[in-house]
């Protein structure tokens, strides 16, 4: 089912991962896909277009997005999906740590979210889908600046969907469980089974669940979606 062909969407952070496992299942429903990473991103192969992109530099999503609508004259979707953890505690996160992390997951989708409304406020129509994280909703012990930064992703979703609505502009968050991704898989054990023991289904979750639930969001499917925060989390919130 190519359900997204004739979309142009630019997906953040695609080089592993849920970004990785987005821009693949996009490009399978028929979008024409940017991926952008400060990471290698061959292994995405030649049907998608790679960028190098540092999204905490508001010039640089200004050349991606502009060389994005230049090459194929539209924006339609945009996913916020670079990001990076940190798990200090609030009593010992050095203030430098703080930045690194708020610069990426925070800052980093104010940016995208500024530079992509440009195209689409223009075209009177778009799907921005940013993701979050459990621990967008919720707290855990330590991670304190990821926890923030979270946090924030989710109130910058709100603000955008309720603010360009009448615009044909959509703005959705996902909020990722445990899911096997480099990330996850880098962790200590005790950490990872904590999540996975508090976790109702007992398991984590693949990147292609994440992706399928970001593409649903970004397609005519949700049309009239706009402002949730959408768990992909094996039942993590509902406890």
């Amino acid at each position: 089912m190519d359900y997204l062909t004739g979309r142009v969407a630019l997906v953040t952070g695609a080089a592993q991962g849920i970004g990785y496992a987005v821009a693949t299942r996009l490009a399978e429903l028929g979008a024409q896909v940017v991926a952008t990473d400060v990471r290698d991103q061959s292994d995405l192969g030649e049907h998608i277009a790679t960028r190098s992109h540092d999204v905490t530099s508001a010039a640089r999503w200004a050349e991606v997005v502009t060389e994005t609508v230049a090459e194929h004259g539209r924006l339609d979707i945009l996913v916020n999906n670079a990001g990076v953890s940190g798990y200090d505690q609030l009593h010992e996160l050095a203030l430098d740590e703080w930045r690194r992390i708020v610069a990426i997951n925070q800052t980093g989708t104010l940016l995208g979210m500024q530079a992509a409304l440009r195209p689409m406020r223009a075209q009177r129509s778009g799907a921005i889908v940013n993701i979050s994280s459990i621990c967008g909703a919720t707290s855990v012990a330590g991670v304190a600046a990821y926890h923030s930064s979270k946090h924030a992703v989710l109130t910058m979703t709100k603000n955008a969907a309720v603010t360009y609505a009448r615009e044909g502009i959509r703005a959705n968050a996902v909020l990722p469980g445990w899911i096997r991704t480099p990330l996850t898989l880098g962790q200590t054990d005790d950490l990872n089974e904590a999540f996975l023991d508090a976790t109702p289904m007992g398991t984590g979750g693949d990147p292609e669940d994440v992706a399928d639930a970001v593409c649903f969001l970004a397609s005519d499917r949700a049309r009239f979606i706009t402002g949730v925060d959408l768990p992909v989390d094996g039942g993590y919130l509902a406890r």
